[in-house]
């Protein structure tokens, strides 16, 4: 019975995905996935990536339609970057908690408090909020973009853990949000003791999302595609890794002789996870749900990304 399920799902699963290259063609679309997307997704995408690589190819992209596999606020950078491009995602309910953590109501007020300071948004925010931005970055340049900028004083929105991992990487002065990812979030210093005390030749690699006090016990930190790039180019065999297990696909995909242990079985995204293979040939068969965002908030949301990918 066991292998005729599996059977018929694997059947199910090569049904899907000829029918998805059939309408890909149709409707000259792209599908970007990002890393913490379910496998199945990950292996028809066009391109896998982070949010910088993602939002770079949407910016770059010929094709007429696209499918954004990932939460909304990367479908509605998507937007932003090509306006007049149809730009769908899969399920509308894949929302981001620590983009709504930060409001434009109480962004306005601490910018009102700090006139001189510049305010510098991760990607993880909406598109109002970014449309109150002065420049956008991501992990994997978060850096970068601070020193870039001509001010002694930064707003940072909205992700603590983040902006106290930048804030080592900088003298200037900043005003960070009391935002968070509630998956990374999750990871804590006894996670990552008992994972070394089983796997003591494992060396820990985490995301700056994760708590100040557990990136601290990292042998690497940083963002998700540096963190592939550092497992494939290293010597070592064996990892515990500090971020979410989607990215156990790319990590797998490049190191398939390398042991990946993920630091907590919790590192699940659930937002992620709503995507699903059977959505996405759904969602390009409907040409819904689509992304909006109002012109007059993506004209300004827009400045800040495109300084970003300026940078």
């Amino acid at each position: 019975m066991e292998a005729l399920a599996l059977q018929h799902k694997e059947e199910q699963k090569r049904e899907l995905t000829e029918r998805l290259m059939q309408l890909k063609k149709e409707r000259n679309a792209i599908i970007l996935a990002h890393y913490y997307q379910r496998d199945e997704i990950q292996e028809v995408a066009d391109f896998r990536g982070d949010s910088f690589l993602l939002a770079q190819k949407a910016a770059q992209t010929d094709a007429d339609t696209i499918v954004f596999c990932g939460v909304h606020f990367m479908g509605e950078s998507a937007k932003i970057l090509a306006p007049n491009k149809t730009v769908l995602i899969p399920d509308e309910r894949a929302g981001c908690p620590m983009a709504d953590m930060v409001n434009v109501d109480g962004l306005r007020k601490l910018k009102a408090q700090h006139p001189n300071a510049k305010v510098v948004t991760y990607i993880n925010s909406s598109a109002d909020v970014k449309a109150e931005t002065d420049i956008c970055c991501t992990s994997a340049n978060a850096v970068k973009v601070i020193q870039s900028l001509d001010c002694d004083e930064i707003i940072w929105v909205p992700d603590k853990n983040l902006g106290h991992y930048v804030q080592q990487h900088t003298d200037k002065k900043m005003i960070i949000w009391e935002g968070y990812c509630n998956t990374h979030d999750m990871l804590t210093v006894k996670d990552v003791v008992e994972m070394r005390a089983k796997h003591p030749n494992a060396q820990f690699v985490v995301h700056p999302e994760c708590r100040p006090e557990v990136v601290a016990m990292g042998d690497f930190v940083g963002s998700t595609t540096a963190i592939i790039d550092y497992c494939k180019k290293s010597d070592c065999q064996e990892f515990i890794v500090g971020t979410e297990d989607g990215t156990g696909y790319q990590l797998r995909l490049d190191s398939p002789e390398k042991t990946f242990h993920f630091a907590t079985k919790f590192l699940v995204c659930p937002n992620m996870k709503v995507n699903n293979l059977k959505k996405l040939v759904k969602c390009l068969e409907t040409m819904k749900p689509q992304i909006y965002v109002p012109p007059v908030v993506a004209d300004q949301a827009r400045i800040s990304l495109e300084r970003m990918l300026q940078v």
